[in-house]
């Protein structure tokens, strides 16, 4: 059985359908990217599974519970962790304490400060400015805060949404060889990414989003190399 499946999907903002009946799976272990353009529906399907929006129609299961109905605070407690888009970290609050507070449903405080220190280890730019307060990072370092963040509730899967939105190339490589380091380690992430190139280059399987409906789907390397994602998502005549 798969860690997540998501059957017949239909999401609506009032009377408009945004996401209309997709379904997936991931299994435990693999990084599955969704790609697209804006307005395809990616960021609305993320924002349901994490119970921020409900869903019109359509089953989610995640690691043999239904998610239909649950609130958001019970799915994060489920292993379900979700990095928006937008970082939303807490600007007046220090490195240390948003990471903290990445760990406020759990109990075990010093496999918490463990986990602390795997942030810092992934990405030592933040534990050399734990202090710091956190609107004063970069861009991209906010985005690595905000990842080290979802990882603290210890996730069974990771959910990222736009890591690198704004970044600079090199942050953008930075982050990306992050998320394959994660995956190296055994997590398991979906994954919503602009850079489609960068996404199914480290994705194990991937769908492409259009309009709410899932067109086309296939293994990472599949995509990479089929025509029609090359001219629609990779710039490429």
């Amino acid at each position: 059985m798969a860690l997540l499946e998501v059957e017949d999907l239909r999401v609506a903002y009032g009377k408009i359908e945004a996401v209309k009946g997709i379904s997936f799976r991931v299994e435990a272990g693999e990084v599955v990217t969704l790609i697209g353009t804006n307005g395809a529906g990616k960021t609305t399907t993320l924002r349901t599974l994490s119970g921020l929006l409900k869903p019109v129609t359509g089953k989610i299961t995640f690691d043999g519970q239904v998610l239909n109905g649950v609130g958001a605070h019970k799915i994060v407690a489920m292993g379900l962790a979700h990095s928006p888009e937008g970082r939303r970290i807490f600007p007046r609050l220090s490195i240390e304490e948003n990471l903290q507070l990445g760990a406020f449903l759990r109990r075990d405080g010093d496999a918490i400060t463990k986990d602390i220190q795997r942030a810092y280890e992934l990405f030592p730019i933040l534990g050399e400015r734990r202090k710091q307060a956190a609107g004063t990072l970069s861009g991209g370092e906010q985005q690595m805060l905000a990842m080290g963040r979802a990882l603290m509730s210890q996730p069974k899967l990771l959910m990222l949404d736009e890591p690198s939105m704004g970044l600079s190339p090199i942050m953008m490589q930075k982050i990306m060889t992050t998320i394959r380091e994660l995956k190296a380690q055994g997590t398991t992430i979906l994954l919503v990414e602009q850079n489609a190139s960068a996404a199914l280059s480290l994705a194990d399987h991937g769908h492409v989003m259009e309009i709410g409906k899932i067109s086309l789907s296939g293994t990472g390397q599949e995509l990479l190399h089929d025509e029609s994602v090359r001219k629609a998502y990779l710039g490429e005549d």
